[in-house]
């Protein structure tokens, strides 16, 4: 049987996830090995679909192939995953030594993923990598290498494994309505993987958390009539799905089935 893109069904159809909001999450292609096998995989580490599915959502993996970004129609909300370096080229640099896990495909997949949602207003998180896309695609810039700015490796202190560091969120933000416990009484802590971050802010965006070295943690839109995306449009450097504070998933799932209707 041959099944075409109609018989997926359309965003918020209760037939395609059991009334759950159906999350896309992209995923990237590495060389992997398992078994004999060692060859080029589409990948994505679990917990971000377990965050997803935790949270009440039904995920679903969008591999960087080209016209990925016509899906964003049968999706009720977005997550770009973190991963290897945007290109630098794609905001007008010249790469850094230090760039690594460039992807070209990768980076024309989410741009696509990302505008096509924007444009939509579909609820949309940004993780890590995610975070910096939603941040060039709206024409801002990033900091290649953090520790040649911050002359420490705080932000990735540990090979193949989280460290932690601590963040403080603007009150009277989206992120802060989320994060309605500790976030807004002081400093609180992280998981993180990154190397790179936030420089100048893309259109429509504001500057919503922070690290103790001042880097930009978080971006959101500054809330103006013609800001990007939706009434949930977030982008966070640190790892949520690799810590054990779930609201965030959770809030994007809230806001999915606001807007399909479904029932919180």
């Amino acid at each position: 049987m041959i099944v075409t893109t109609d018989a997926i069904g359309q965003a918020g159809d209760p037939d395609l996830g059991g009334g759950r909001p159906v999350v896309g999450i992209s995923i990237y292609c590495e060389q992997a090995r398992w078994g004999p096998w060692d060859t080029p995989t589409l990948l994505l580490p679990r917990r971000y679909a377990a965050s997803v599915s935790a949270a009440g959502g039904i995920p679903v993996l969008l591999p960087s192939f080209p016209g990925i970004e016509q899906l964003v129609d049968r999706l009720d909300a977005l997550v770009l995953s973190g991963g290897g370096d945007v290109n630098p080229a794609e905001f007008g640099a010249d790469p850094d030594p230090a760039v690594i896990g460039v992807r070209p495909e990768r980076d024309a997949a989410e741009f696509a993923l990302a505008a096509a949602a924007l444009r939509r207003g579909l609820p949309f998180l940004g993780v890590c990598r995610g975070a910096q896309v939603l941040n060039v695609v709206l024409g801002g810039t990033l900091h290649q290498h953090l520790p040649a700015l911050t002359g420490h490796t705080g932000h990735a202190p540990l090979r193949g494994a989280y460290g932690s560091h601590q963040v403080r969120v603007a009150p009277g933000s989206r992120l802060a309505a989320v994060l309605d416990g500790p976030a807004n009484e002081g400093w609180f802590g992280v998981p993180t993987y990154h190397h790179q971050a936030v420089d100048q802010l893309g259109r429509g965006l504001v500057a919503t958390a922070w690290a103790e070295d001042g880097m930009i943690e978080a971006v959101e839109p500054d809330g103006s009539a013609d800001a990007p995306g939706g009434p949930f449009t977030l982008g966070v450097q640190w790892h949520p799905e690799s810590g054990d504070d779930p609201r965030l998933f959770g809030a994007l799932i809230a806001a999915a089935k606001s807007l399909t209707g479904a029932a919180a």
